[in-house]
């Protein structure tokens, strides 16, 4: 017989809040980015607190784009506001064998990978700025399909020929599926 195993319990508690904008439900769900199943609404506080827990910075955390943006109010507010998001179905928790995890939802999922898609095109333009001639790609191969989809739709969209040197360089890196996606889009913008 198998020893039972004592999950950490955890309580939600919003403290009465009503709403919280879309800004902070955007950062908030952005930074729980890197935690997704690997970790939980006390680490998730600390990013968005801005802290300089050891663990928080070994893991690079403070390089998320949320990272502080609640600096200015106590975990114990910042917890509330997280409590909000996974009680208004953005996030869940699941747990990996004890311990309470962060999940997105469908709907915090579709909400994140549009985020997340928004600042890598915008990643695109500071790189074309930066007037560099050689692009290193290979920070997004592996990423999440859909996440990757909604990023050459938004390149698409764009119908600027700027991107076109940033997308070959991509092309040769990744899959062909995605290799296969990036000539027709890159075909579409030499015709604009």
């Amino acid at each position: 017989m198998g020893k039972r195993v004592h999950k950490v319990r955890y309580h939600l508690d919003a403290k009465n809040i009503k709403q919280l904008s879309q800004d902070e439900l955007h950062k908030i769900l952005r930074a729980a980015d890197p935690l997704i199943m690997r970790g939980g609404r006390s680490m998730l506080a600390k990013i968005l607190k801005g802290s300089k827990d050891k663990k928080l910075l070994e893991h690079n955390f403070n390089t998320n784009p949320a990272y502080g943006f609640f600096k200015d109010l106590s975990i114990v507010d910042i917890t509330a506001k997280i409590d909000w998001v996974i009680l208004e179905g953005f996030l869940t928790i699941e747990y990996d064998y004890r311990l309470p995890l962060l999940v997105y939802t469908p709907i915090g999922w579709d909400i994140e990978k549009d985020i997340y898609a928004d600042e890598l095109l915008a990643g695109f333009g500071d790189m074309i700025d930066s007037g560099r001639q050689i692009f290193d790609m290979t920070y997004l191969k592996d990423r999440n399909r859909e996440m990757i989809n909604l990023l050459l739709d938004k390149v698409q969209a764009t119908q600027d020929r700027k991107y076109i040197p940033i997308l070959e360089a991509w092309a040769q890196i990744d899959y062909k599926k995605i290799q296969k996606r990036i000539r027709a889009i890159v075909k579409r913008l030499n015709r604009t």
